[in-house]
């Protein structure tokens, strides 16, 4: 038996003393930890979509407090309105459609200098279209065991719009933002149909309709069932719960999901404005942390943690609709037609096949489409959409992020990309379309459209010239 040492006034006092010492190294550590950030109290905004979830699971999970970080988490009007105010500042920063920094890049709209060092999600958009409009679609569908077969191509949509024209009727869709996924998502989905989305021409035409068969415009993402139902609008492409939503409603019918016409496609990004990450380097590094650890828990185990996270969605400061409309997508499933609902595992990806790591490939992708559809209306090499890319997308920011989760046993190295990862996916022919996308040859990409720019085609005066 170990024998216990004799009590005495020295030994407490020596106690106390050593007890007094470790107070102080331990206040000390945690003074430290405070002096390192930058700043602890943020405003970060984000749009009512299901893919804001990181952010408010990084929340109500206290992974922002446990990384000494005071978050408010504040609603936004529309996508225009959340940019302005990440760069204005009034915002720290945002939840972000993915091709929105590229956007501010080039100067389209707006000249601002954004980066992402995290990509929230992968997936997540659907195209819906009326009641009506699916009606005349169906004919044009192959049928299986009584259901349609997907994925449902535009071409089934070709015959509609003929009617339209005929009744001297405009095919009006619509999107959330000129340089948004969605506008992108809704114009590859057409464009591969054979169906002119319109294209764009800076500083003289910025509708996207010119030479166009489908006229796509700009409406806020939970306004679209409404608009639709309305009849200003006969189909849209959203994020969810806003295509789950039309169902719901009896008002419409997704068609496809951007998962069946772009397999793992990012969706959205968080972004913060160069000058406000120069300045706050170890508070942006804190975010991101929090972040990855959110987007972590959404997968786990096979989403054995995304019950808990669709009821925090529900809430009203939140994403605010319904339970079931959130869980119908949330959950590995997706319903189309009224009734026919089938599994979709990856719908939403947060970070599986590490999905929050900003690959450079993915935002090459971005410009290409950009560039197609005249937003970027002169050729530029291969080389500078790298280069925008690099200005954008910081995977150095998100891999530092990493390894200090890794050493503090709150992630594992699989968890993330390998040391030597080079931001390039591997060329890729999972497009509707089936044309191979290889980030290192926009250009080359470019040319295999049938429907877009290429080469030293530009848009002038309302025409495409060569």
């Amino acid at each position: 038996m170990k024998k216990t040492g004799k009590f005495t006034i020295k030994n407490l006092l020596t106690m106390l003393s050593t007890v007094a010492v470790v107070t102080s190294l331990s206040f000390a550590s945690s003074v430290d930890a405070a002096e390192k950030l930058e700043k602890e109290k943020l405003k970060l905004g984000f749009i009512k979509l299901t893919d804001m979830a990181p952010l408010a699971i990084a929340y109500e999970k206290g992974y922002f407090e446990e990384e000494g970080l005071s978050v408010q988490l504040e609603t936004q009007a529309n996508w225009k309105v959340l940019l302005d105010r990440v760069i204005s500042g009034e915002l720290d920063g945002a939840h972000m459609l993915a091709t929105l920094p590229f956007g501010t890049a080039i100067g389209y709209g707006t000249q601002a200098d954004i980066i992402s060092a995290f990509t929230m999600t992968l997936n997540g958009d659907a195209i819906t279209v009326s009641n009506e409009v699916w009606k005349q679609m169906k004919p044009q569908i192959p049928m299986k065991d009584g259901k349609p077969v997907h994925p449902i191509k535009a071409d089934a949509l070709k015959p509609v719009l003929e009617q339209y024209k005929s009744a001297g009727k405009p095919f009006n869709m619509a999107m959330t933002f000129p340089v948004g996924t969605h506008n992108m998502k809704l114009r590859y989905w057409l464009a591969a149909g054979g169906i002119k989305p319109g294209f764009y021409e800076p500083s003289k035409d910025t509708s996207g309709q010119i030479d166009a068969e489908a006229m796509l415009s700009v409406t806020p993402p939970p306004q679209m069932p409404a608009t639709m139902d309305s009849g200003t609008i006969v189909g849209y492409c959203v994020g969810e719960p806003w295509n789950q939503q039309a169902v719901f409603k009896g008002i419409g019918v997704p068609v496809i999901s951007d998962y069946e016409m772009m397999k793992n496609s990012p969706e959205k990004i968080f972004g913060v404005s160069k000058g406000w990450a120069d300045k706050n380097p170890n508070t942006h590094k804190a975010v991101i942390k929090a972040l990855i650890r959110a987007s972590l828990w959404l997968d786990a185990e096979n989403n054995k943690n995304r019950n808990e996270g669709v009821e925090i969605l529900s809430q009203k400061q939140y994403v605010g609709a319904d339970y079931e409309v959130i869980a119908n997508s949330m959950n590995g499933t997706f319903e189309y037609e009224k009734g026919d609902k089938r599994a979709l595992p990856d719908f939403n990806v947060f970070s599986r096949y590490n999905g929050s790591y900003p690959y450079y490939s993915d935002a090459v992708w971005s410009l290409t489409q950009m560039r197609r559809w005249g937003q970027i209306n002169e050729q530029k090499p291969d080389a500078w959409y790298l280069e925008t890319a690099k200005k954008v997308y910081r995977p150095d920011i998100f891999m530092a992020a990493a390894k200090e989760l890794i050493a503090e046993g709150k992630a594992k190295a699989s968890d993330f990309p390998s040391e030597k990862e080079t931001g390039f996916k591997a060329p890729s022919s999972d497009f509707i379309d089936g044309i191979v996308f290889d980030g290192t040859k926009p250009n080359d990409y470019l040319t295999k459209f049938p429907i877009g720019l290429k080469g030293k085609q530009k848009v002038v005066d309302g025409k495409v010239a060569e």
